[in-house]
């Protein structure tokens, strides 16, 4: 990695649907120059893919939440079942394997408060895994560069 790559990280980072005309002179390589690097930046992985970033609002997501979750087993095999659990829930956005107290921090959005309710109650309290639930609320987002 050169400058150049992180000056093209950076700027696909900032816009990832920036031609490779306007990435080029923003870097002030050729265009040809500019699209061998990226390329080479998505043949290592180092650009795993580009996404749209969504309005929530939008699209009828009113209540977000991360939701801390306690195993009551520590073995891979107990990880591995709540993982499949909630692998493909539509309301689970995210899901990281953490340290500390809990096992998994969850981000989950729902439609509101009462469709919060229903996730908690059918996916996480019937999860034969599952000791502990926390649950704090977003209030409000001032920086999300997810």
């Amino acid at each position: 990695m050169d400058r150049f790559d992180e000056r093209i990280l950076h700027e696909l980072k900032i816009d990832g649907r920036i031609s490779n005309v306007d990435l080029a002179e923003r870097i002030g390589l050729s265009a040809s120059a500019t699209l061998r690097r990226v390329q080479d930046l998505e043949k290592r992985k180092v650009i795993k893919g580009y996404r749209a970033v969504l309005d929530s609002n939008q699209l009828g997501v009113g209540f977000i939440a991360y939701v801390s979750i306690g195993l009551a087993s520590h073995r891979k095999q107990a990880q591995l079942e709540f993982e499949q659990h909630v692998r493909f829930v539509n309301e689970v956005v995210e899901c990281h394997n953490i340290t500390g107290a809990n096992e998994y921090l969850l981000r989950v959005e729902t439609k509101n408060l009462a469709s919060y309710k229903k996730f908690h109650a059918d996916v996480l309290g019937e999860c034969a895994q599952v000791q502990s639930i926390t649950t704090m609320v977003v209030m409000d987002s001032p920086k999300d560069e997810r």
